[in-house]
C-alpha cells in the first residue's frame, strides 16, 4: 500500500516528532501514527486565554478595576472592557482618530462570553454602571438601554427630529446593555429584520436609516456602544452563519470571562472608597468631551508600524472572521485610553494597553470559536473525522451526516477543510478504483 504524505507529517517534522530526512525518505508511518503526538504538542485552541497583561490596566481604567476587584467575584477582564465601553459612550461623539478618510470615535462593541450565572457577567456590569451613575446620572438614566430587537427600534432610540411634532432625541449617546445577547442574535434571522445592517452602520458612521416608505425615521451623528452577555455555546450556535460572521461579528470584541474568586458574603465596597476615582473620572470625561481630532505621537507611530502587519494578517475559519477588524479595534481602544489620560495624542502607553487588551480578546475568540469554519457541514465533517482513529471514506462521511448532504456539498466542505489544513486525503489502492480516506489533522 502506498499513500501520499499529509499535513500530519509536516506537523510531525515541525514539532520534532520525526526528522526531515525521515519524511523525505517516505517514512510516513501508518495512518494516524503521529496524530496523537502532534495534537499533544500543538497549542490547544480550547485552552482558556492567559491572564491579561498589566499593560492593559493603564491609567484611570486600571485604577477603577483595582479598586473594585477585591470586592467582587467578577472577572477583571469583564470589569475593564465594560469600563472602557461605558467611558467611551459617556464621552460621546466628539473626539476621533482619522484613518485615511474614516473617523473612528470612542465607541466600541463588546461581548462577554462565559457560563450562565457562573461567570458573574451581570455582577461586573452592575459594578461599572454604578460608577457612571455616581458621575453622570442623566447619562446612566437616559442613554443606557436594553431590549434591542429591531433596526427600527435602534433608530427610534436616537432618532432625529422631524421639525414638526417630534423633536427627536437630542442626546445621541446610546449604550446598549444586553444581558441576553443571544436574543439579539436570534432576531437577526427573521426575514426583513434590519438590526444587523443598522448595528454595522452604528459602528461605522453613526448615521442610520431605514429604506422603507412607511418608516422615514433616521438618526445622524449617533454614538452607539454595545455590551452584550452570552454563553459560549449560544454564541457559537448563533454565529454559525455567514451573514453574521462576515459583516456583523467582527465589529465586536469577544472577552472570555469567568468567576475570579469565591466571596460567600459578597464584597464590602462602599461609595466612599469609589469617590476618589469617580471624581477623577468625572473630570477626565468632561475634559475629553472638548477634544476633537486625536493623533499619534512619533514613538507610538513607530510601535504601530511594527504591530500593523500582524494585526492585518487574515486567519482562517470563524475565528478569523470574527477578528477581521483587529487594526480598527486597537485604534479605538487606544483612543479611549488616551482620552482617559487627558491626552489628544495616542502615546506608547495607550497603544501598548490597547494591544494588550486586543491580544486577550484575540485569544478569547480563539478559545470560543476554535477552528470552526462557520460552515455547518464542514464543521460536522471535521468533528466526525476527529472521532475516527483510522479516517473515513466518502461513504462513511455521508453516513455521519445522516445522508442529508449532497455529494457536491460534501466536496465543497472537504475542499474548504483541506485548503485550511484541517484534513488530509489518502488514496488506498484496492485493485480497482482507489479508496479515498480522509483524516483530521
Amino acid at each position: 500500500m502506498t499513500r501520499e504524505p499529509s499535513n500530519e507529517f509536516a506537523a510531525a517534522v515541525r514539532l520534532g516528532i520525526i526528522t526531515p530526512k525521515e519524511a523525505a525518505r517516505g517514512k510516513f508511518g501508518k495512518p494516524g501514527e503521529f496524530r496523537e503526538e502532534v495534537r499533544a504538542a500543538t497549542p490547544d485552541p480550547q485552552t482558556w486565554p492567559a491572564m491579561l497583561d498589566d499593560a492593559a490596566y493603564h491609567g484611570v481604567a486600571g485604577d477603577v478595576v483595582r479598586t473594585i476587584e477585591p470586592h467582587t467575584e467578577a472577572d477583571p477582564a469583564a470589569l475593564l472592557v465594560q469600563f472602557l465601553a461605558y467611558a467611551g459612550a459617556c464621552i460621546g461623539r466628539g473626539p476621533y482618530y482619522l484613518v485615511e478618510g474614516d473617523r473612528h470615535y470612542p465607541n466600541i462593541f463588546a461581548v462577554l462570553v462565559g457560563q450562565s450565572a457562573k461567570a458573574r457577567k451581570g455582577t461586573s456590569q452592575g459594578r461599572i454602571r454604578h460608577i457612571f451613575e455616581m458621575i453622570d446620572d442623566p447619562f446612566a438614566a437616559r442613554c443606557i438601554k436594553s431590549g434591542l430587537s429591531s433596526g427600527e427600534g435602534l433608530i427610534w432610540a436616537i432618532r432625529d427630529g422631524d421639525g414638526d411634532e417630534d423633536p427627536g432625541v437630542q442626546d445621541k449617546r446610546l449604550l446598549i446593555a444586553e444581558s441576553e445577547f443571544a436574543g439579539l442574535l436570534r432576531v437577526m434571522d427573521r426575514q426583513g429584520n434590519t438590526i444587523s445592517r443598522n448595528i454595522r452602520d452604528a459602528w461605522d458612521r453613526g448615521d442610520l436609516a431605514t429604506m422603507t416608505k412607511n418608516d422615514p425615521n433616521r438618526a445622524t451623528g449617533a454614538h452607539v456602544s454595545i455590551v452584550g452577555h452570552i454563553t459560549d455555546d449560544e454564541l457559537r450556535r448563533y454565529l454559525d452563519r455567514t451573514e453574521c460572521a462576515n459583516g456583523f461579528a467582527n465589529r465586536f470584541l469577544y472577552v472570555a470571562v469567568k468567576r475570579s474568586k469565591l466571596l460567600p458574603h459578597g464584597g464590602s465596597l462602599h461609595d466612599g472608597a469609589l469617590q476618589p476615582v469617580a471624581q477623577r473620572l468625572a473630570s477626565t470625561i468632561d475634559h475629553a468631551r472638548h477634544v476633537e481630532r486625536v493623533t499619534m505621537d512619533d514613538a507610538a507611530r513607530t510601535q504601530w508600524e511594527g504591530a500593523y502587519a500582524a494585526l492585518s494578517e487574515g486567519q482562517p475559519g470563524l475565528y478569523g472572521a470574527v477578528t477581521g477588524r483587529a487594526e480598527a479595534q486597537v485604534i479605538r481602544l487606544a483612543l479611549i485610553y488616551a482620552l482617559l489620560d487627558r491626552h489628544n495624542r495616542i502615546g506608547t502607553p495607550h497603544l501598548q494597553a490597547a494591544l494588550s487588551l486586543w491580544r486577550y480578546c484575540d485569544r478569547s475568540a480563539r478559545y470560543i470559536f476554535g477552528d470552526a469554519t462557520g460552515d455547518p457541514v464542514a464543521d460536522s465533517i471535521l468533528r466526525a473525522l476527529r472521532e475516527s482513529q483510522d479516517g473515513l471514506t466518502r461513504t462513511a462521511i455521508s453516513a455521519s451526516l445522516g445522508r442529508h448532504a449532497s455529494s457536491f456539498r460534501i466536496d465543497a466542505a472537504l475542499s474548504m477543510l483541506a485548503a485550511a489544513g484541517r484534513v488530509s486525503q489518502i488514496m488506498i489502492p484496492t485493485g480497482g478504483r482507489p479508496s479515498e480516506v480522509w483524516n483530521a489533522e
